[in-house]
């Protein structure tokens, strides 16, 4: 059977473009060749891609008003696997540097999953996470 879809590609709606690039790019190595003017972002990570827009471009874009989430925004996340426990213990840390603020602590689930939750700087929730010792 023939694929109907194949998502590539998140979007997430930015208060501030260079801040979020530069975290995506400093903390977790995206690249992108944004030119710092135009409202449209790709970055890319391997085969993983994110695209940002911001917020008030899209509503002026769309002609409609949108609500957007204050604080943490719990209605999505990206999730980012690593290799080991202790990469997720090293990444979080990483992040944190760069500027994440911390959701929940890198922490062994009962599942078996090392993992832990971060923020970018528009409050998107970030998983890091890994199922080998």
């Amino acid at each position: 059977m023939k694929e109907r879809f194949k998502c590539n590609t998140v979007g997430l709606f930015t208060r501030d473009n260079k801040a979020t690039v530069d975290f995506y790019t400093s903390a977790f190595g995206f690249t992108t060749n944004w030119d710092g003017v135009q409202p449209n972002v790709e970055m890319f990570l391997g085969e993983m891609r994110i695209i940002l827009f911001p917020r008030l471009a899209f509503e002026k874009m769309t002609s409609q008003k949108y609500q957007y989430p204050q604080g943490f925004n719990g209605t999505m996340e990206l999730a980012f696997d690593v290799p080991d426990y202790a990469s997720v213990d090293k990444e979080y840390q990483n992040a944190l540097e760069h500027g994440a603020k911390s959701v929940l602590p890198p922490t062994t689930e009962p599942w078996g999953q090392r993992t832990c939750y971060v923020a970018d700087p528009d409050g998107n929730l970030i998983e890091i996470g890994s199922f080998t010792e």
